[in-house]
Formats: structure tokens, sequence, C-alpha cells
């Protein structure tokens, strides 16, 4: 679970959108002059699915998605009929 750290001030300010964010999986620290002094943690028995936590930390902007590439892999390496270790036996007498 990603933290996210924030200001007592800061967190008094957006505290509405805070809640949403640990709502959605979210845990926030709140400091005060920079010490962590609180935690603010989803409510035990909620459990987000994959997909919402990924929706979640990319509106966080935590985490970019990108559009899935088709990757040209080769196709299989072709060997020799006989076995691996003739073939590499042969390989070295060649050098």
């Amino acid at each position: 679970m990603k933290k996210n750290y924030i200001g007592i001030r800061e967190a008094r300010i957006n505290l509405s959108k805070l809640i949403k964010d640990v709502r959605d999986g979210m845990e926030i620290v709140i400091t005060d002059r920079g010490t962590p002094v609180a935690k603010l943690v989803p409510a035990q028995g909620q459990s987000l699915s994959l997909e919402e936590r990924i929706k979640n930390y990319e509106s966080c902007g935590l985490i970019e998605t990108f559009p899935e590439k088709k990757i040209n892999h080769p196709g299989p390496v072709e060997l020799p009929s006989k076995d691996i270790q003739n073939y590499i036996r042969e390989d070295r007498n060649d050098e």
C-alpha cells in the first residue's frame, strides 16, 4: 500500500479528499513539522480489487499505464536433428 505524507494544516483543509483517497485504498500519514504523528487507513474488512487499486494509483499520479503494445518475438530457433550434446561437441571442435 502506497503511503502519502501530508501536513496537519493541509490535511485539515483537504480532509474530504483524503477520506475519499483512503476509501479508495490509500494510506495517508499525517505529519507535524515533518514528523509522522497519525495515519488514515481504510477500515478493516474493506478490500479493493486489483483493478480498483490500479485506478486509484493512476488517479493519484503514482503510476502511469500505457496501451498494450504488440511485440514481435522471433520464432523458435531450429536446431539440427542431432542431439544437443553432439552439436555442442562439434561446435567446440571446429574452433
